[in-house]
Parts: structure tokens; sequence; C-alpha cells
């Protein structure tokens, strides 16, 4: 990589802008880089670096993603820009970088904020101009750092070597060491593999925790099964040996629970046997308890039925009468139906009589039936007449309806005449009502247009309004930040100036005797500055700072706000006009209840309409109905006349068929009834002569059946007669009294009965109490071996559990134990890592060798042969090996700490390891040549002999084709070295000066 031009504008101390010709500078091969304290020296290394990366080393980035990077001597209207020329990878490219700039609006008041922009060009030879590669950011940032091979960090590093960091790193301890190395050279990968080994031993082992933790867990719930039977292993989860102790427990708690189980087993057997036993004997004792109280109960039972033996003689002898009455049951029977239905058919007949004519009361059954074929055949001639009736009546009710008919018609043709009279008032008014009510739509679509933009000017006025108030309360607040802004920068550059001045006396209190000048580089101070009354120190210059900033942003933000407020009140003016607002919500109001009054009469358009389509459609029907009345008028005329003659004739038919009856209804509705009355008086008369005789030959065969049976007379054989219930309740005592008498004699008759009597009373109580006493003894023993076996179950079940976890537990055991070793070794603790190197300390170790031996070729040069860097893995003190740095001294043949070296000896020293780091990380990088490097600060620690050989080695990369620019403020480089770029600070803003080139 070797730069060629940079151009800079509005950055950091320069307000200006500003050229660096590296081509011009490069041609001497050492250039140097000087100017006073302040003035701007690493600026320009910053723009280099943030030309390439965006971004510049430390804190100087700063927040605001590059804000802070502009000048606060740059004019408003110029911004912060860095150009830089360079060739890498055999590739020519300009990259122009601009950050972000907070700048004045073009229209208004008010500040904007410009987003950062970048751009990459290529040169192209063939065509000797350049070409456009991108615009974007992130595709620049990656192309860059794809040529180049490193990052910024490492950059910074290689290129912009800074003497002060490298003089730390000789004395720094190896963690200190590890840290820069670590960024160089992206370690991060192996850092990241002890991570991840860590993590794993992490989780294996809560895994193998939370395992045994479960099989603990087992052991506790199989202890609660056993109770005191089970002890349980005084080992933690995690802790070796934890799984065979809980599986040897299991295994002593199961055949003691076995042991217990037999015992419970025996017991219980005794216990049924006792049971058994008792049983059989309160089985006995009940039996013959039963038999006493059998025999007992069947002698009062014997006592009872001598008691009823009368009553059971009289029962006996109701029972024998009761069946000789049954013989007669069948005639007395007969008789009482047949005096029954005498007694009926002569009330019939009586009734019947009762409404027949005086003259017809006492005939027989034959002249009632003649009477009645008469009467009927009469009936029979006055078919036709009712025929001729029945027609009569319907012509009536036809002419009635005809009637009925004409009277509807007419009522039809006045009301349509009276409703026709009036339809061209009623048409008029209703089409009035339609134009009405669409005038008034089209009136309303037509102030709905107006009253939209009414409503926006009348907000905008009120905007208008709100808003004047508000600019002006905001234009106030702007001018008094504005004020406060200057008064700020004011005090600021005052106390910045004052400080500048005692610069001196402020460097000089940290100098001690034996220790390099930051300045100058000497170790000998005999007239350091002395503070003076009133010195102005750095943190009075940054609390002046920070206010004059927050000011200003405090400044910014009331004129961002101010330019909001104008900007707001311009477009609601522009939309408002000058109308008042009072006039123009006047006009919005009057619009708005016109607009409504509109829309309530447009409204009733559609009823309109429809109430004019019905009307019309109700004159068509009317005027329709007023014909087809006047039509069925005309056909009425015919058929009343034809009705009329038709009606006459029945008229005179019926007067010769009905007689003196008032219609020929009514006089066959009198034969009708003359001829039932004589049918039913016949009908009657014949069945009462009937049961008359049925009724004498049931009492003649009544009396002879009495006679046979045994009976005085009829009466005292119904007498003897039961009816259904009443025998079969004596016939039920009866047969109870007999089964009791059986039974009683059965039982008395039992010889074990008997034999149970003449023995002495059972003792029932005792017996039971026996009993009991056994079954309790029973259902403990039960209980107790129920439990055993489910002791025994449960251990087995948890026993079984406990091993399968034991071995599902095993792999992850066998993995937690080779991942906690390899976590271990690489993280130095283990017992085999005899120097206790991490594996990113060892990979950085081989990293230092590179650069150590890299360096020494360089040293012995600029040390005349006497100093060699070698890396040592010694460990010091208790902490770990690796990353040690030691110096062997060719005169005294010892190897020392490099802390041990003089001011002049760090330097060059570290100058050495700068040069060899930067071979070393180029190499990493991919071999990308590095043409122009930087070096700052140290050369004043140096004497002239050193000075010379120093120059003389940075002189020897210039043989490589390399440039070397020397960062310093020693007078003596400024003879040595002719190609100079002065960095000259002034009110307005740092310069740059370029001197003895071309």
């Amino acid at each position: 990589m070797r730069l060629h031009r940079l151009d800079i504008t509005a950055f950091g101390p320069f307000g200006a802008s500003q050229s660096v010709d590296f081509d011009d500078l490069s041609a001497a091969g050492l250039f140097l880089l000087h100017g006073p304290t302040g003035a701007g020296k690493t600026s320009v290394l910053d723009a280099v670096c943030y030309a390439l990366y965006g971004s510049v080393p430390g804190a100087r980035q700063g927040s605001g993603q590059g804000m802070t990077l502009r000048s606060d001597h740059a004019a408003p209207g110029t911004r912060t820009e860095v150009r830089l020329e360079l060739t890498v990878a055999g590739r020519r490219l300009e990259i122009t970088r601009q950050p972000p700039w907070e700048r004045l609006k073009l229209r208004g008041k008010g500040t904007t904020v410009d987003k950062a922009q970048t751009w990459l060009r290529e040169y192209d030879p063939a065509t000797r101009a350049w070409k456009d590669l991108s615009r974007s950011h992130q595709e620049i940032g990656e192309e860059i750092t794809q040529l180049l091979g490193m990052s910024r960090e490492q950059f910074c590093q290689v290129v912009l070597l800074p003497q002060g960091d490298f003089a730390r790193f000789l004395r720094a301890d190896a963690e200190a060491r590890g840290k820069l190395l670590g960024r160089l050279f992206d370690t991060r990968r192996f850092a990241e593999v002890e991570k991840r080994l860590a993590e794993r031993r992490r989780a294996t082992e809560a895994q193998v925790r939370e395992g045994d933790a479960a099989l603990l867990a087992d052991a506790h719930r199989m202890q609660q099964a056993a109770g005191d039977a089970m002890e349980l292993p005084e080992l933690a989860p995690g802790e070796p040996g934890l799984a065979e102790a809980v599986l040897e427990a299991a295994a002593v708690a199961r055949a003691t629970a076995r042991e217990l189980l037999t015992i419970a087993d025996r017991r219980l057997t005794a216990a049924e046997s006792a049971r058994a036993a008792t049983g059989r004997e309160l089985a006995d004792a009940r039996e013959l308890d039963r038999l006493q109280s059998r025999f007992a109960e069947a002698r009062e039972r014997a006592a009872r039925l001598a008691e009823r033996s009368d009553a059971h003689r009289a029962a006996l002898e109701r029972m024998e009468r009761a069946r000789k009455a049954e013989a007669v049951a069948p005639a007395l029977e007969l008789r009482d139906a047949a005096d029954s239905e005498h007694r009926r058919t002569a009330d019939a007949e009586a009734r019947a009589r009762a409404l027949l004519p005086q003259t017809l009361a006492d005939a027989g059954a034959a002249p009632l039936a003649a009477a009645a074929r008469r009467a009927a055949e009469e009936l029979g001639g006055l078919e036709s007449a009712r025929r001729a009736e029945r027609r009569l009546a319907a012509l009536v009710e036809e002419r009635a309806g005809l009637d009925r008919q004409e009277r509807a018609d007419e009522e039809v043709r006045q009301e349509a005449e009276t409703w026709l009279a009036d339809w061209e008032t009623v048409r008029t008014g209703l089409q009035s009502r339609v134009d009405s009510a669409q005038e008034a739509a089209t009136r309303a679509e037509q102030l709905a247009v107006q009253r939209d933009p009414a409503r926006r000017r009348l907000t905008a006025a009120r905007q208008r309004d709100r808003l004047t108030d508000d600019t002006e309360a905001a234009r106030q607040r702007a001018l008094a930040a504005a004020e406060d802004a200057v008064e700020a920068r004011a005090h600021w550059l005052d106390l910045k100036e004052q400080r500048l001045h005692g610069i001196a006396a402020e460097l000089a209190a940290n100098l001690t005797d034996g220790t390099p000048c930051a300045v100058c580089g000497a170790t000998q101070h005999p007239a350091p500055a002395r503070k003076t009354a009133g010195h102005v120190d750095r943190e009075a210059e940054e609390r002046a700072l920070t206010a004059y900033q927050t000011a200003d942003e405090l400044r910014a933000q009331a004129e961002r706000h101010l330019g909001t407020v104008r900007e707001a009140l311009a477009a609601a003016t522009a939309e408002a006009g000058d109308a008042p607002t009072a006039q123009l919500a006047e006009e919005a109001e009057e619009l708005e209840g016109a607009y409504t009054r509109a829309r309530a009469t447009a409204s009733g358009l559609h009823a309109a309409q429809e109430e004019l389509r019905r009307a019309e459609g109700e004159r068509e029907q009317r005027v329709a109905a007023q014909q087809q009345a006047a039509v069925r008028s005309a056909s009425r005329v015919a058929g009343r006349d034809r009705l009329e003659r038709e009606q006459a004739a029945l008229e005179e038919e019926l007067a010769r068929a009905r007689g003196n009856a008032e219609s020929v209804t009514a006089r066959a509705a009198q034969l009708e009834r003359r001829a039932a009355l004589l049918t039913d008086a016949a009908d009657t008369a014949r069945a009462a002569e009937d049961t008359a005789r049925r009724l004498k030959d049931a009492d003649a065969r009544l009396a002879d059946a009495a006679f046979r049976a045994g009976f005085d007379t009829p009466a005292d054989a119904a007498a003897a007669l039961l009816d259904d219930t009443a025998h079969r309740e004596l016939q039920r005592r009866l047969d109870a009294w007999q089964s009791e008498d059986a039974a009683v004699r059965a039982v008395l008759a039992e010889p074990d009965t008997a034999d149970a009597a003449r023995r002495p009373p059972a003792d029932l109580t005792a017996a039971e109490r026996a009993a009991a006493d056994a079954d309790r003894r029973l259902r403990e023993a039960s209980s107790a071996r129920d439990a055993a076996d489910r002791c025994r179950a449960e251990l087995d079940r948890l026993s079984a559990h406990a091993a399968t976890s034991v071995r599902r537990l095993a792999p992850l055991r066998e993995e937690h134990t080779r991942v906690a070793r390899l976590a271990s070794l690489a993280a130095g603790t283990s017992a085999d890592n005899e120097r206790r190197m991490r594996l990113e300390s060892y990979v950085l170790a081989a990293r230092l060798e590179q650069v150590a031996a890299a360096a020494t070729a360089r040293l012995l040069r600029m040390s005349s042969g006497r100093y060699t860097l070698v890396h040592s893995d010694d460990r010091s003190g208790r902490g770990r090996s690796g990353l040690g740095l030691h110096v062997v001294d060719a005169w005294t043949g010892r190897e020392r700490d490099t802390a041990t070296l003089s001011g002049g000896e760090t330097f060059f020293a570290s100058l050495a390891l700068a040069l060899g780091l930067a071979d070393v990380v180029t190499d990493e990088a991919g071999g990308v040549r590095l043409d122009t490097l930087f070096i700052d600060e140290g050369f004043g620690s140096l004497d002239d002999q050193t000075l010379d050989e120093v120059l003389d080695v940075l002189d020897a990369l210039r043989e490589r084709d390399r440039s070397v620019g020397i960062v310093s403020h020693v007078p003596d480089l400024r003879r040595r070295i002719h190609a100079q770029l002065e960095v000259v600070k002034g009110r307005s803003g740092s310069v740059l000066r370029q001197r003895g080139t071309g």
C-alpha cells in the first residue's frame, strides 16, 4: 500500500482545505511530520484512517456518527471532506468521505442534517480517466478491508506505529500483551474454543448434577418407602461414587423388604386359621339359637290354634251351605235377568204410547204397524215437492246475490268517479314535491363541494392564529439561545487561548527526572515551566467546551423548532388567507346550515317518487274497476228475467204440495215424525209381550232348583250364596288355619329341633365377640402384609428406575469427564498443562516468537549488535506462562526482562518491535506490501550515535522502496531529515506546509 495524495477540508483543526503530496514526501524515503503541541499532527494520520475505514482511532471518533470530526474553525457553508489517493494491490484508488453535516436549511430557518457520503473511484490507465466504483458505505468498507487485509485496529498498529503503545508492550505483563496481540492477530476463534469448551463443561456438569439430583430424589423416595431399613449415602450431586452408593443402599433395602414380606405372610396365614375356627364356632352357636327359638315359637303357635278351633268349625259349616247354594245360582241369575228385561220393555212401551194420538193409545201391535206403513207411503209422495222447494230457495238466494253485486258495482262506480274527479289536483301536488326534492338534492351536492374547503380554511385559520403566538415565542427563545451560545463560545475560546499560553507549565507538572519528556524526549529537566496565577487547566477548558457545546445544541434545537413553527404558520396562512377566523367561522356555519336544510329536503325525493307512482297505479286500477262494473251490470239484466219466470212456476207447484202446512219440508217432517212414533210403539208392544212370557218360565225353573238343593224356598238359597270376595276370604281363612296347623305339627316333630330344645341355651354374644376379635387380627395381618408387599414393589420399581437412570447417565458422565479435561487443558488449569498456558496464549506465543525474530533483525543493527529480543514461556510468580518477552545482552551474555532497558533503549527496542510486528501482521494479512509507514514520537530519548543508527535502519527501509514518516518534536531531526510536513496552528485553524521536497 502506497499513499499518493491527501486532501482535507474542515477536518479536525483544519478549518480550510489542506493537501499533502505523499509522492513528493516519499521521494526522499524518510520525511518528518512536526509541529507544536495541539497543532494537528495526529489529525493528519486520523484523516488517513478515516478515509480508509470511515472512523478514527480511539475516543477521537466521539459520538454522533462522526459529526464531531468537523472543524470548529470551518465556515458555515463549508462541508467536511477527506479525499485519499493510494495504490493497493496494484490498483490506484481514490476514496472520498464526508461525515454527517448539520447545516442551515436552504428555505426557511433552522438547520438540517445531511447524511454521510462516500465515493470510491479507480484510475484506468488505458483510458487515463477515473471510473466510479461505488457510493455504498458498506461495499466500500468491505472492499478496502479486503484489499488491505487488515482491520482498522491492525492498520493503526502496523502503519501508524504508536511508540508509546509498544513501550508499554515491552514493560507489560502477559495479560496486557495478550490483549494487544489478540486484537492484531484476531485469535478470537481460539478464545471462542476455550469459551465453548467451558460452556460445554458447565452444561454437562449441570446435566450430571441434574441426573444425580434425580437419582438422590429416587433414593429419598426409597428411604421413605423402606422407613428405617435404608441409609442414604452422604454424597452431593456430581460427586464420584454417588450412583454406586445409591444402588448398593437400594439392594440392601430390597432384601430387607422381602424378609419383612415373608414374616407378614406367615402372620397372615395364622390369623386366617384362627378366623376360620372362630367362624365355625359362631355358626354352631347361631344354629343352636335358631333351633331353640324355632321350637319355642312352634309351641306358641299351637296354643293360638287351639284357641281358634270353634271359629274354624263354624267357617267349615258356612262353606258347606255355600257349595249347595251354588247349584241354584244359575236359575237365580236367569230369573233376575228375565225380570230386568221385562221391566225395561214395559217402561219403553209406556213411553212410546204416551206420544201417540188418543185414538191409537190402546191399539195393539198389529194396528200400530199398519198405521206406520200408511204414513211412510204418504211421505214418499212428497219427494219431488221437496226438490222443487230446495230449487226455489236457491233461486231466491241467487236473486239476492245479483242484487248484492249490483249494489257493490254501483259503489265501485261512485267511488271511482269521486276519486278521479280530484286526480289532476293530486298528481300536480305530488309532481311538485318530486321536483322540489330533486332541486334540493342538486343544491346539496353543490353545497357539499363548497363545505370541505370552508372547513379546511377555518381549521387553517385557527391553526394560523395559534402558530402566530407560537412563532413569536419560538423566535424569542431562539434569539436567547443564540446569545447564550455566542457568550459560551467566546468564554471557551478565551480559556483555550489562556491554556495554550500556559501549556508548558501543564506539561512540566508531569515531568520526573529520568523519565523522557513527552515533547522533546529529554530525560533531564533543568528548568521546567511553572504555573502562574489564574492558570487554566484542562478540566476548566473541557467544562467551558462542554458548556459551549450544550449551549450550541440548545441554540440549534431552538432554531430548528423556530423553523418548524414558521413553516407550519406559512402553510396555515396559505390555506386560510387573510380573512378573520370569526368571518370564516360564520361563513362555514351558514354553509353548513344551508347544506343540512338541503339534505333534509332532498331526503324526501324517493318517498315522493314512490307516492306518485302509487297514485298513478291506483288511478289505473280505479278506471279499470269502473269499466268492469259497467260490463257486469249489463250482463245481470237477462239473468234476473230468467230467474223470475222459474220462481213463479215453482211457487205454484209447492202451494199444491204443502196443503195446510207452512212448507213442503214442514209437511214432510210431520209425516216422518208420525211414521217413526207408530213404528216405535209397535216394536215396544211386541217386545213387552215376549219378556212377560220369559219371566214366567224363569220363576218355574227357580222353584224346582231350590227344592232339589234342599232349600225350602228360593229366598233361602239366595241367602246361602257367597259372592266371589266373601268366598275367597272364607277359603283363605280355612286354608291358613290348616297350613298353620300342619306347620306347627311338622316343627314339633323335627328331631334336631326337639334335641336343641332339650340342650342349655346358646351363648351367641360370646361367640360373636370371639369372631370379631379374630376378624380384627386378620385385617391387621392383611394390612401389614399389603403394606410390606407395596413397600417391596415400590422399592423394586424405584430401584429399577434408579438403575435405568445410572445406565442413562453413564455416557453423559464419560462425556463430562472428557470435556472437563479438555476445558481445563485449554484454560491452563489442568495438571497436565505444566506451564498453565491457555490455548489462546499458546497461539499468541507462536506469533510473539515470530514478532521477536523479525524485531531482532533490526534491533541488532540499532543497538550495534548488543541486544536480541527473545520469547519466553516461563511462568512469572503464580501467573500463567506463554507471553514473556526478554532481551539478551550480548555484552554480558545474560537474559533479562525488557523492563530493565533505559529510556533510549526502550525506544529503539519498541521501534524494532513495531517494525517486526508490522512485517508479521502484513504476512498474516496475506502479504499486502506496506510502502508507507508512520512512526510517532520517542526520538528525543536517543543519543546522537543511537539516533544515527535508528535513522539508518529507517533509511534502510527505503531500499525496499518504502517511505517512512516520523512524527516528532526533536529539533535535531529537522536538521537531519530534509523532507518535512509542518503543521502550523492559529486562531483561525491549522495549516500544512510541505518543505524540502522536489
